[in-house]
C-alpha cells in the first residue's frame, strides 16, 4: 500500500489532522492519498478518559467509529500498530491482528508513504517505583474500562463489608488526579441513592501530589480553588508526600503509609520505550525531539502531539495539552495540504497558551483564560467554568464532524443521559 500521507495515531491531533486533509481533497482524492492508522477501532476524547472510569460517560456511546469518521471525512483508514519504520526506504511496518484466541486475522503488512506524522500520544511514567503492577492506569478506554468494572465491584464489596467505606488513593495531583476525584464522589453519590441505609458506606480518597501544591503547572489561584473545592467535599489532599512504594492494600510514601483499596497512578506523562527504536531522536522521555516546523530528525517524517518535544519559550518545550495537538494539527493541515499542491509553507509553528479549565465536577470547575479581551487574563470558577470546559469537548467534536453533526449528537447524549441516569452501572 502506498499513501501521499500517513498519520500514525488517532488520538485528538492526529485525528483532526487526518480529517482536515481528507475533507480538503475530497471523497475522490483523500481516501487514496490520506491514511490514519491506529490500533483501537474507535476514537475518545483524552480528557474525558477520567469520566469513563468513574462511569459518568458511557464509552459506548461517547466513542466514534474511525471507520464512520474516515468515511465522512474521506480518508483511509488501517487497524494496526507501528511495529516498525524505515525512514530512508520511507516504509513502516504495521502488526499482525490477532483474534482473542491468538488467530491471525490480519497479517503484518507494509505501508509507503511520501509523508509521515507520529501522533503516538503518550502513557504514565512510573518513575521506577515498586509495585507500580498494584495500580491502576488511565492510559486510554480499555484502561478506563477496566478501572470502572473493578470500581463497581469494589462498590458492592463496600456495601456488604464490616467496615462499610472504600478507600481510594490516586497518586499525582495533576488535572487527572484532580478531575478523577471529582467524577468518583459523584458517581458514589448516585450509587448511594440506589442503596438502602443498611448498606450505605463511605468513600475515602486521598490524593497525593509530591510537589508544595496540586495542579502544580496552572496559576496558585486555580491550585488553591481546586484544593479547597476538594477538600470541602472530604477529599484527603496530601502535598508534599512523596511515593516511594505500592503494594496491595497501601501506598508507602515520605509521610507514612497511605490504606487503599483501589490505587490509581496519574502522576507523570511518558511517552512509549518502542519510540526509541524507531531511529529517531527522541528526549529521555522518549518523545520524538521536533524543530520548530515539528519535523523529526528525519526528512519528511513529522510529529505532533504528546510523542513531540516541541521548543517553546524559555527553553521549554510545548506542554503535553489537548490544545497543543489541535493546534499542531492545524499547522500541518497547512504544511501538508501545501505539499500535496506542491508548494511549501515555510512559517514555523507558534503555539499560543490560551489557559486551562479543570472539572470539579457537577455544575463546577475552574480555569484561567489567557490572552482573552483586551490582552487581559481571566480567572473563572464555577458554573461558567464548567459549560467552558464542556464546550472543548463540543469544540473537539465540530472539527471531526462538523457543527450541526455535533449539535444533533451533544442534544441526543443529553436526552439519553435524562431517560438512563449520568451514571453508568453495568
Amino acid at each position: 500500500m502506498h499513501f501521499d500521507t500517513v498519520v500514525v495515531g488517532g488520538g485528538a491531533g492526529g485525528l483532526e489532522l487526518a480529517a482536515r486533509l481528507g475533507r480538503r481533497l475530497g471523497p475522490r482524492e483523500g481516501r487514496e492519498r490520506v491514511l490514519l492508522v491506529d490500533r483501537s477501532t474507535f476514537h475518545i476524547w483524552k480528557p474525558t478518559l477520567h469520566e469513563v472510569a468513574a462511569g459518568t460517560l458511557d464509552v459506548r456511546q461517547e466513542g466514534l467509529s474511525y471507520t464512520v469518521l474516515a468515511r465522512r471525512n474521506h480518508f483511509g483508514f488501517a487497524l494496526g500498530s507501528l511495529e516498525a519504520l524505515d525512514a530512508g526506504r520511507k516504509t513502516i511496518t504495521l502488526s499482525e491482528i490477532l483474534d482473542s484466541e491468538g488467530g491471525v486475522i490480519v497479517p503484518r503488512r507494509t505501508v509507503s508513504f511520501t509523508w509521515l506524522v507520529l501522533a503516538l500520544g503518550s502513557g504514565s511514567n512510573a518513575f521506577g517505583t515498586p509495585g507500580i503492577e498494584h495500580a491502576y492506569l488511565l492510559e486510554n478506554a480499555q484502561d478506563a474500562q477496566r478501572f470502572h468494572g473493578h470500581w463497581l465491584a469494589a462498590c458492592a464489596r463496600a456495601a456488604f463489608s464490616e467496615k462499610r467505606s472504600l478507600a481510594v488513593a490516586i497518586v499525582g495531583g495533576g488535572a487527572t488526579g484532580v478531575e478523577l476525584s471529582a467524577e468518583l464522589l459523584e458517581a458514589h453519590a448516585e450509587i448511594q441513592e440506589s442503596l438502602g441505609s443498611g448498606q450505605r458506606f463511605r468513600l475515602d480518597i486521598s490524593l497525593i501530589e509530591g510537589g508544595p501544591r496540586i495542579l502544580g503547572g496552572l496559576p496558585e489561584k486555580i491550585s488553591d480553588q481546586a484544593s479547597l473545592a476538594l477538600k470541602r467535599k472530604q477529599v484527603q489532599v496530601r502535598t508534599g508526600t512523596k511515593v516511594t512504594a505500592l503494594h496491595k492494600g497501601g501506598v508507602v510514601t515520605s509521610e507514612g503509609t497511605v490504606e487503599a483499596d483501589m490505587i490509581v497512578w496519574a502522576a507523570g506523562i511518558k511517552a512509549a520505550d518502542s519510540n526509541a527504536q524507531l531511529g529517531l531522536v527522541v528526549n529521555r522521555l522518549n518523545q520524538f525531539v521536533v524543530d520548530e516546523r515539528l519535523c523529526t530528525s528525519a526528512p519528511n517524517i513529522w510529529a505532533l502531539g504528546d510523542c513531540a518535544a516541541c521548543p517553546w519559550e524559555d527553553g521549554k518545550t510545548v506542554p503535553a495539552r489537548a490544545q497543543a495537538a489541535h493546534q499542531q494539527a492545524e499547522y500541518l493541515a497547512q504544511v501538508l495540504g501545501a505539499a500535496l499542491r506542491e508548494w511549501e509553507v515555510t512559517a514555523a509553528f507558534v503555539y499560543r497558551d490560551f489557559g486551562s479549565l479543570v472539572s470539579l465536577g457537577d455544575n463546577k470547575g475552574v480555569g484561567n483564560l489567557m490572552g482573552g479581551l483586551a490582552g487581559r487574563n481571566f480567572f473563572v470558577e464555577g458554573l461558567i467554568a464548567k459549560w467552558m470546559y464542556m464546550s472543548l469537548h463540543l469544540n473537539h467534536h465540530r472539527a471531526i464532524l462538523g457543527l450541526g453533526k455535533t449539535v444533533v449528537l451533544a442534544l441526543a447524549r443529553l436526552l439519553q443521559k435524562r431517560v438512563s441516569g449520568r451514571l453508568k452501572l453495568h
